[in-house]
């Protein structure tokens, strides 16, 4: 396995616009030549647009775009100027009257880092496909994971800040690309080592406390921080369809198993894309392996 950039995969450009002073952003993957998308959603309480059309029991049509970005439901809005950037280059599917781009989008709950009436639109949307043309990969504190944090299941007081993560890899012609904004209700872990990387804070903001541990301690019904959720995509030139890509990202999800502790609850609404732009062949059953592993290296490069 050798480390290699985005950039290396052809089929997909990524782009990024943020307001660092409202703490929100938008990332963008656009596939020009369209991509077959599966999804795997696992949180309880997912932001999304047009997740069926990555339904193995949906038309096989190709996804155009993915949009990861803040403003929970609000910053949905942000597909609009997706689409109205891919409508003005020609890209989308032919209806027969004019070409329909498809893109699905799915946001994390940020308005509690920032400003909570800024958020991702029809504008930002449109800027990150712009920075696509430039197609520089970049982890931290830059687009969808501008208003990211973790750690919250006291609130923001003992949180910490999240990020966007960005990880890529060759094994032989097969290409595999992690993209994830980790905005998680519980701590983050080294998927290589196995420390905690950032998480919950001790009382005196000192340390790490545990939230898992915490909730044991706890034992009751709690409401929980509602201001969570990590959503990513994982992108390969290997040959897969829809269906085959769906499992991919089910797959993928071990990543989050490894590095994000708890995870999953119904305060989140965690949510891994998979998508496939070449026709590399390769065993789906190594790829959602090599998927997860590279995921969970994407989660540690956002505390990089």
């Amino acid at each position: 396995m050798t480390r290699i950039s985005l950039t290396e995969i052809e089929g997909v450009r990524i782009g990024n616009a943020q307001d660092k002073e409202a703490k929100t952003g938008v990332t963008v993957l656009l596939f020009e030549d369209g991509a077959r998308v599966g999804v795997d959603i696992s949180g309880g309480g997912p932001a999304s647009r047009e997740t069926p059309l990555t339904s193995p029991v949906t038309a096989d049509n190709p996804i155009h775009a993915i949009v990861l970005s803040g403003g929970s439901a609000f910053g949905l809005a942000a597909s609009d100027g997706v689409m109205r950037y891919l409508e003005e280059h020609g890209i989308g599917f032919d209806t027969g009257y004019a070409k329909v781009p498809l893109v699905c989008q799915s946001c994390i709950y940020d308005l509690g880092c920032g400003r909570a009436d800024i958020r991702p639109d029809a504008a930002m949307g449109y800027a990150a496909c712009i920075s696509a043309e430039q197609n520089y990969p970049e982890s931290g504190n830059i687009g969808g994971g501008t208003g990211a944090t973790v750690g919250k299941l006291y609130g923001m007081a003992r949180a910490m800040k999240g990020g966007l993560g960005i990880y890529a890899v060759s094994v032989g012609q097969l290409k595999m690309a992690a993209v994830v904004v980790v905005n998680a209700l519980g701590d983050i872990y080294d998927i290589e080592k196995g420390g905690q990387l950032a998480g919950l804070l001790t009382e005196d903001l000192q340390g790490f406390a545990d939230t898992c541990q915490e909730f044991y301690l706890i034992n009751k019904k709690k409401e929980l921080f509602q201001s969570n959720t990590t959503i990513g995509a994982v992108i390969t030139n290997g040959k897969f369809s829809k269906t085959e890509m769906t499992k991919i990202a089910s797959m993928a999800r071990n990543a989050y198993a490894r590095c994000i502790r708890p995870v999953g609850t119904m305060a989140d609404g965690d949510t891994i894309y998979a998508a496939s732009v070449g026709e590399v062949e390769a065993d789906i059953n190594m790829a959602g392996t090599l998927a997860a592993e590279v995921l969970g290296r994407a989660i540690k490069e956002a505390f990089c």
